[in-house]
Order: structure tokens, then C-alpha cells, then sequence
């Protein structure tokens, strides 16, 4: 986990998963419940769970979205906490 919040600060999202390769295993086995989505605009923002639309975001790693293990994970990746 520290190598990927290290890596984050120089390389895409998209590259670092594709490097690492975890990111969805991980999701999936519970230990990362944070979907980091791209909005149509372009903003990189993340949804906990129990947000409106937590449930609705489908993470599509091929437009660049991930799953993050904290909110300080997304926050120092240059993403921002869903307002709704």
C-alpha cells in the first residue's frame, strides 16, 4: 500500500493499477470499498460507502477509475470526496 500511495504522486492511476495489478483483487475481497470515479467533465471523485450514489458507480479502470483503501489514500492522490 505505501509503495502505491508513493508511486500515485508520479504516475497515472491507469498506470499504477495496470503495474500493480491489485487494485480490483483487493477491491474485491473487501479490504477496499472507496470507488474512485471520472466524472463526464473530467474530475476525479471518490464515493464511500453509504453515499447517494455509492451503490450506482461502476468502476471502469479502463477510463482511469480505481478503488482506494482510505479516504486519505484518494485525497493524496488528487482525488475529491463526492459532495452528495
Amino acid at each position: 500500500m505505501k509503495l502505491r500511495m508513493i508511486l500515485a504522486g508520479w504516475l497515472s492511476a491507469a498506470t499504477l493499477t495496470a503495474m500493480l495489478g491489485t487494485v480490483g483483487a483487493v477491491a474485491q475481497s473487501g479490504e477496499c470499498n472507496i470507488k474512485g470515479n471520472v466524472s463526464t467533465k473530467g474530475e476525479r471523485i471518490y464515493h464511500v460507502p453509504g453515499q447517494k450514489y455509492y451503490n450506482d458507480t461502476v468502476i471502469q479502470s479502463s477510463h482511469g477509475e480505481r478503488w482506494f483503501c482510505s479516504e486519505a489514500e484518494a485525497r493524496a492522490a488528487g482525488w475529491r470526496k463526492s459532495k452528495v
